[in-house]
């Protein structure tokens, strides 16, 4: 078309809609700015996780000047947040990837730090970071402590990628001061 520059660009935040004076943990955004544990912490990066049946998932990763924590929040009845931070597998007691690669099975219990955790759910999906549409498939296993306030995960990317975080529960109250870009 000819004159097709004369139609008004697509906004691209156009579809985003959220009150300003009551955000959702869940309505984050790249470039935001939150409260939380005394500091702001800025949103770096946006994720998105399809667990399949129409359930998706997203991630939130959030910087200081001299931290990264990454924020999970899912979305069923009510908003669920789980607050962690990468960890080295090998710092998990035993070899828990060459036991995932040998037995095709993550361990009902892992050891992080003298703690202990228990297997709770393992969930096949699709991961991309939302600036692209480039989509990987993934093995996500969740491990609660006794008390099911701290969590560990072990993620498996392909045949022998794997990754670690160990967080804890948070609640959507405990962030504050969310201001949009």
């Amino acid at each position: 078309m000819v004159f097709g520059w004369f139609k008004k660009k697509k906004d691209d935040n156009a579809s985003l809609h959220y009150d300003p004076a009551n955000i959702k943990i869940n309505q984050l955004v790249k470039g935001a700015f939150l409260d939380f544990d005394l500091k702001t912490w800025e949103v770096k990066a946006v994720y998105e996780y399809d667990w399949g049946d129409n359930y998706f998932s997203d991630e939130f990763q959030l910087s200081t000047a001299d931290e990264t924590l990454y924020l999970h929040v899912e979305e069923d009845d009510e908003i669920a947040c789980t607050l962690s931070e990468k960890i080295n597998i090998h710092l998990i007691e035993g070899d828990i990837a060459e036991y995932i690669i040998r037995t095709d099975s993550p361990p009902m219990k892992v050891v992080y730090e003298g703690e202990t955790f228990f297997r709770q759910s393992e969930n096949i999906g699709y991961f991309r970071n939302v600036d692209n549409d480039m989509w990987s498939e993934l093995i996500s296993w969740s491990y609660y402590d006794k008390d099911q306030k701290k969590v560990l995960n072990i993620e498996r990317w392909g045949e022998q990628d794997f990754e670690a975080s160990v967080g804890r529960i948070a609640q959507e109250f405990e962030f504050t001061n969310i201001i949009m870009p």
